[in-house]
């Protein structure tokens, strides 16, 4: 299951597609993640349903750190599931992070973008407490944060 998790990170969850894949019951795949997440292999990304309803609603899961995307997939790492896994490792320990309607991740009322140097302010345009998160990226300026600055929240 976590070789499967690795190879499609972020992985968005489909219960049935995976519950065939390594041939379990589709009931038991929210709770072998549960435990892949306590164990901390993985972190799931919730949306921001509470409540019963948000039970089990997991929108991505991560495997839990940069390390293990590069010892499960080698030289075939995707540096923009990277940035992302990085960002998400170091915000979860301290801070609730849910997932964004309309960019990667959000953090009380701020939503973050996550991408490389040259990532613009596109999809986060119209979006109050928006935020781009850059690789490559010295030092902060306006809306635009490096994404080292965030290994400093560990």
């Amino acid at each position: 299951m976590l070789g499967i998790i690795a190879s499609n990170v972020p992985y968005k969850p489909e219960a049935s597609s995976l519950a065939n894949e390594i041939k379990v019951s589709r009931n038991d795949i929210p709770n072998y993640l549960l435990f892949m997440e306590k164990a901390g292999m993985i972190g799931q990304l919730r949306d921001c349903t509470g409540g019963m309803r948000g039970l089990g609603k997991t929108e991505k899961v991560y495997l839990d750190n940069t390390n293990m995307i590069y010892t499960m997939t080698s030289e075939n790492a995707n540096i923009g599931n990277v940035r992302e896994t990085f960002f998400f490792n170091q915000t979860r320990l301290n801070l609730d992070v849910i997932s964004s309607k309309v960019s990667d991740f959000q953090i009380d009322k701020y939503t973050f973008e996550v991408g490389g140097k040259k990532k613009g302010l596109k999809q986060v345009q119209g979006v109050d407490n928006a935020y781009i998160v850059r690789d490559d990226t010295e030092y902060a300026s306006g809306q635009f944060l490096p994404l080292w600055s965030f290994g400093l929240l560990y």
